[in-house]
């Protein structure tokens, strides 16, 4: 049952239980946590070139922070970023590259072509990170990161062909915004297969690859970043959760329409993904110091 402000802010309390902070509305409650009014935002630039180089860096951190959970996967994977100067293009990491020490200075751009125009010592370009990738930044405008690996949890929930069920607080940030594609024709070398990826995640956030991965993507780094440990973290709570309940001759517990809209409303936006990565960001500049740099 949805909580009674999720349809109405008439009551602050029921049955003695205090609902939302006195004086201030469910909604607008919902509001501060879900757009981040008193959390640090992205910093904003006037010079586009200044911003390219800030957010270079925060790339670098990213494969860092997928590294350390385990994403990576041999040579597979990819992280990419909009150009703030050349919005036609992006950068992505050089096929090959260890991630735990990709910086900054090791990125390559690629163009709307499919060529590398600049970027580190190692220019080899994955055709498949161009192929998924340059698909998804055409279609879709407003965002600037997308990130796909072949993470654990992820590819054996991938092999089920089901979507994810909302069965946590944590799911719910993907409640109605994980597309499911059901092809699998390969390592993806063609135009028409990025397409039909971009075309199944529609407005979504996120996407489950059958036998394939999960792909995430973001108007900033940060919230692809953190949308992607999250869903790989709910593909591990949602095969364990049925596992416990298969073996016990149960089904998991579903969060009801309301509940889990209210809920995404909370933790699911793009503030709240953007404002959830910041520990993770912090930490891995800590330990890299300025090495992720040059």
């Amino acid at each position: 049952m949805a909580p009674p402000s999720a349809t109405g802010n008439d009551r602050e309390i029921v049955d003695g239980v205090l609902t939302h902070e006195p004086g201030i509305s469910e909604e607008d409650q919902i509001s501060v946590i879900a757009n981040g009014e008193d959390h640090p935002g992205a910093p904003v630039f006037t010079d586009k070139y200044q911003e390219r180089e800030y957010k270079k860096g925060r790339l670098a951190l990213a494969f860092r922070i997928f590294a350390k959970h385990g994403f990576d996967e041999g040579v597979a994977g990819h992280i990419t970023l909009r150009d703030p100067v050349e919005p036609t293009s992006f950068w992505v990491n050089p096929f090959g590259l260890a991630w735990p020490l990709i910086k900054a200075s090791d990125l390559i751009r690629v163009n709307h072509e499919g060529k590398v125009v600049e970027g580190g010592p190692c220019k080899l370009l994955n055709s498949a990170a161009y192929m998924i990738h340059h698909a998804i930044h055409v279609a879709r405008p407003e965002i600037n990161c997308v990130a796909h690996s072949h993470s654990i949890y992820g590819r054996a929930f991938c092999t089920l062909g089901r979507p994810l069920e909302t069965i946590t607080q944590d799911s719910c940030a993907f409640h109605n915004d994980v597309a499911l594609y059901t092809s699998f024709r390969g390592v993806v070398l063609a135009a028409d297969e990025g397409i039909a990826i971009s075309k199944e995640l529609g407005r979504k956030k996120a996407a489950l690859l059958q036998n394939h991965g999960l792909l995430t993507c973001g108007k900033s780094i940060e919230s692809c970043v953190f949308w992607f440990i999250s869903l790989e973290k709910c593909c591990q709570v949602q095969l364990m959760a049925d596992a416990a309940a298969g073996g016990r001759g149960h089904k998991t517990v579903k969060i009801d329409e309301a509940d889990a809209l209210h809920t995404y409303k909370a933790v699911g936006l793009e503030k709240a993904g953007f404002f959830s990565a910041k520990p993770a960001f912090d930490m891995m500049e800590h330990e890299a110091g300025v090495d992720y740099k040059w």
